[in-house]
């Protein structure tokens, strides 16, 4: 996702044009007039008239209250607000940490303001590619808004996510868990364990979980959120077709990882079968519940009326990849070519989905940074390697080079090797699967640092700055002979 462009999240957190203070109420306030047109403008979409309007509302409130006041924590965060929506981080940063510094420490106890302005400051950290600081900053937020308004409070929602998202872009894997897990408890304890608003909570975690490669976990969820969406229904609603697709993400995980371990551990594969499937170990088989369910979610949105065509063409974007690696080429070409025309008729831009090959498996080497997690990280130096593709109409690696060579020869081999058995959705041109030439493959790869040979211990008697004979010339140092 790119942090640049404005989520409904960041809509509700980010965008602080309330009042502007304790006076806004006053009619004859210049302020509340300008901060009126900041709020048109923004709605508008009209960033740059809003951002001047946002700078006249700090530069007023300045002048009235003075540089230190309280009452600018509001107009920074709007201006903050404004230039996060411009793709101006540093003007964004620079705003929300001035209005953090206004109140940072100055009441005793929780404060309240603070959580809009360090909301902003994390979204913006995480923009600039900073997770490990936007932690802190969304971390402190929500630990603000659990202490105030409660900790099952629904609000909290808005600032979880972004933390989430920080959380595993560190690597924090147990943090991110966490949180997962206590924000689908304070959903399902706002709305009920049977509410229809429960279904995207749901679909979060259970994703969260796939991505863990607890598909087990996944499925009893998505299961769970095809119930909520049938209850009441005659037949399945649109709303039960995340669930659909997500049962089937998850039969198509275990046959290419394995299924869930009671460790929650990715099971190992070997490496001397070529076979897509058969090298999980204990054997990998598709089961043909997944093609199933997913020709039942299109059957389901052409019934609908209007058709969802965007979401039409992602089912069947799916399906064709589920039958591709199934090893049904012609039914896979068919598949693909139907997404294409759903996603010409969905409009902007949607096909850009089928423009470039869609990675569907591949299996990191065993020195990458995504699987070797050494104990001591300051024995390895990190070395991002990259690989030039040709991909194959049928989605096979038909080759691979290292275009500079200047890696050892063992990480060039095993980066070759996974390379080699990947596999992706080709690149669709006008309905056809077309081969792809010179597709990007970056691989970071962790090399052990070559180590210093230690200090050659000194011969037991030898003096410092001498020789053994020099020691015997000197005078009065005789020689000590044997005990």
């Amino acid at each position: 996702m790119d942090r640049l462009a404005l989520s409904l999240r960041a809509a509700l957190i980010l965008l602080a044009v309330s009042a502007c203070g304790p006076v806004a109420a006053q009619p004859a306030d210049e302020r509340v007039a300008e901060h009126a047109r900041l709020r048109e403008a923004l709605t508008a979409g009209r960033l740059e008239e809003a951002a001047a309007h946002a700078a006249t509302v700090v530069s007023l409130t300045e002048a009235r209250f003075g540089a230190a006041s309280r009452e600018l924590v509001n107009p920074l965060t709007n201006a903050g607000t404004v230039a996060f929506r411009r793709g101006d981080l540093a003007a964004a940063e620079a705003a929300y940490k001035r209005a953090v510094t206004l109140i940072d420490g100055k009441v005793a106890g929780a404060d309240r303001d603070l959580m809009r302005p360090l909301t902003g400051l994390g979204e913006t950290w995480l923009a600039a590619g900073r997770p490990a600081d936007a932690v802190v900053a969304l971390k402190r937020a929500v630990d603000l808004s659990r202490n105030l308004d409660g900790l099952y409070n629904i609000a909290q929602l808005d600032i979880v996510d972004p933390l989430i998202e920080g959380y595993t872009a560190i690597g924090a894997v147990a943090e991110a868990d966490r949180e997962h897990q206590f924000a689908f408890r304070v959903a399902e304890s706002a709305y009920g364990k049977e509410d229809p608003r429960l279904l995207d909570p749901l679909d979060r975690l259970a994703r969260w979980h796939e991505s863990q490669l607890r598909f087990g976990t996944a499925r009893g969820l998505h299961a769970r959120a095809l119930q909520i969406a049938e209850k009441g229904a005659k037949t399945t609603p649109v709303t039960g077709v995340p669930a659909l697709r997500g049962l089937s993400r998850t039969w198509l995980g275990e046959a290419l990882y394995g299924p869930e371990t009671p460790e929650t551990g990715t099971p190992e594969m070997t490496t001397g079968d070529n076979e897509l499937f058969s090298n999980v170990q204990g054997g990998g088989r598709l089961n043909p519940d997944g093609e199933r369910v997913l020709r039942f979610a299109v059957d389901v949105l052409r019934a609908a009326q209007p058709v969802d065509q965007a979401t039409l063409g992602e089912t069947l974007v799916q399906l064709g990849d589920w039958r591709l690696l199934a090893g049904n080429q012609g039914r896979a070409e068919a598949a693909y070519a139907e997404a294409w025309k759903a996603l010409v008729a969905a409009g902007a831009g949607k096909k850009g989905l089928l423009e470039q090959p869609r990675q569907l498996f591949y299996r990191p080497p065993p020195s990458s940074a995504a699987r070797l997690a050494p104990a001591d990280a300051s024995q390895y130096v990190a070395r991002d390697v990259e690989l030039r593709l040709r991909v194959g109409r049928d989605g096979k690696v038909l080759d691979a080079r290292l275009p500079d060579g200047t890696e050892p020869d063992a990480v060039q081999r095993s980066v070759m090797f996974a390379a080699r058995k990947a596999r992706y959705a080709p690149r669709v041109e006008a309905g056809v699967p077309t081969e792809t030439d010179d597709l990007p493959l970056r691989e970071r790869m962790l090399i052990k640092a070559p180590q210093q040979a230690p200090p050659r211990p000194r011969r037991r008697g030898s003096p410092r700055g001498g020789s053994c004979a020099a020691r015997r010339a000197a005078p009065g140092r005789p020689w000590p002979g044997p005990a």
